[in-house]
């Protein structure tokens, strides 16, 4: 810190003892400048004088009163204005009282509106001026007189300097702290957003997987005396299944680790290319699932790719968990246009529940689907079809907005 930083900081905090000793600097220059005379009897001469008592005591106040500076400008200011306006008139020579109404006017200017320094430094300059024109013992454009109109707008000038200097650098302060706080808002707000997308793959992960569980350890336990054959494989798909819900939960989770931590995970996030091993453990838990694909070589952003896939591995674990074990889905990928069309469907054979009825314990997977379709600007119908079972309908745009832009930027119209 620069020594007048250091001298800012110790003058800011003590006002009082800074506009005191102000006050002491002022009379002493006050009294100085008294003594000299610049008006000899044989012209111009700078020899010295004594200043009358009445002098001396107009001098004194406008020097008190400025020690009140910052508690009541204008009071300040109307004091030392009255005892400059009574020195003008008595005094012979004059002694320069002016002087604390000039650093009484900078107050003013420095603590008030620009509105207010223009009325009140008008009235002072005119009042001090017109007072030492025309009532003093000088003629009227004697330099003493000129000279008050020039130090009273030198002093309400400077302090509108300095306010307006105050008030820029009070903005940048204000500009920069809502910066800051927009910074962190935004965040804040893209940390919830990451929350949300993880708990949103985790809840697919973990519902699809563990309804396939489900059933295996059903279908296990159910054949397990009479077909210990069946028993052993539905096991093993039980094995198979947990095994890949801890991968993917590992996967999913290594997402929040930092970038030096060990183990980090290096499997791309699943899309559309691992529809037939996810088709394939729906196959192992018993569910008949059909596949049509015209979207051969249409190449997705990583989040549509990601989102057709969830929506269709919570579509199927729903006909899973609600459909019932003889219930039929068929799935489909189709490349129409700008956008690519899954759907997935069920016959509802069986006695299963509505699957967009909460389960025990509260479901979210058709919530989750929405969230998923609008977080890549897509739309998603959802519903019971005619003559029984569920359709599941999302439309994805196979470019977002970003992709979209940088190819209008390459061929331009």
């Amino acid at each position: 810190m620069s020594t007048l930083a250091r001298a800012r900081c110790v003058f800011g905090a003590h006002p009082s003892a800074t506009d005191t000793a102000l006050a002491v600097a002022v009379l002493v220059c006050m009294v100085a400048g008294s003594f000299v005379d610049p008006h000899g009897p044989e012209g111009v001469s700078w020899g010295l004088r004594t200043p009358d008592a009445l002098s001396l005591a107009l001098m004194t106040a406008g020097a008190v009163a400025l020690a009140f500076r910052r508690r009541a400008p204008m009071t300040v200011l109307a004091v030392t204005g009255c005892v400059s306006v009574v020195e003008s008139v008595t005094g012979d020579p004059r002694a320069p009282v002016v002087m604390s109404a000039v650093v009484a006017l900078y107050t003013v200017a420095a603590s008030t509106d620009r509105p207010t320094t223009w009325r009140v430094g008008l009235l002072t300059m005119t009042v001090l001026t017109g007072a030492a024109m025309l009532a003093g013992t000088l003629p009227w454009y004697a330099q003493e007189n000129l000279a008050v109109f020039a130090w009273t707008g030198i002093g309400a000038t400077a302090g509108d300097a300095v306010r307006s200097r105050r008030a820029f650098v009070q903005a940048i302060r204000d500009r920069a702290e809502k910066a800051e706080r927009t910074r962190e808002e935004e965040a804040r707000r893209r940390v919830a957003e990451e929350r949300l997308r993880i708990a949103r793959d985790l809840h697919d992960v973990v519902a699809h997987h563990i309804a396939l569980v489900n059933v295996q350890a059903g279908v296990a336990s159910h054949v397990m005396d009479k077909r210990p054959d069946q028993a052993k494989e539905a096991l093993a798909h039980v094995r198979e299944a947990s095994r890949s819900a801890l991968d993917e939960l590992r996967a999913t989770v290594g997402l929040l680790r930092q970038s030096g931590d060990p183990e980090a995970p290096t499997e791309p996030a699943p899309g559309l290319a691992r529809l037939d091993d996810l088709v394939g453990t729906f196959h192992h838990a018993g569910l008949r699932v059909e596949v049509a694909r015209t979207d051969q070589g249409t190449e997705l952003p990583a989040a549509v790719d990601l989102a057709a896939y969830r929506i269709i591995q919570e579509a199927l674990t729903n006909v899973q968990k609600h459909a019932g074990r003889q219930a039929k889905a068929e799935v489909s990928v189709v490349r129409v246009g700008p956008d690519i069309e899954v759907t997935v469907l069920d016959d509802g054979a069986g006695d299963g529940e509505d699957p967009d009825a909460p389960a025990e314990g509260g479901g979210h997977g058709l919530l989750g689907m929405r969230e998923r379709v609008t977080a890549v600007r897509g739309t998603l119908t959802t519903g019971p079809r005619y003559g029984g079972g569920f359709r599941v309908h999302a439309i994805l745009p196979v470019k977002n907005r970003t992709d979209a832009a940088t190819d209008a930027t390459k061929d331009p119209v």
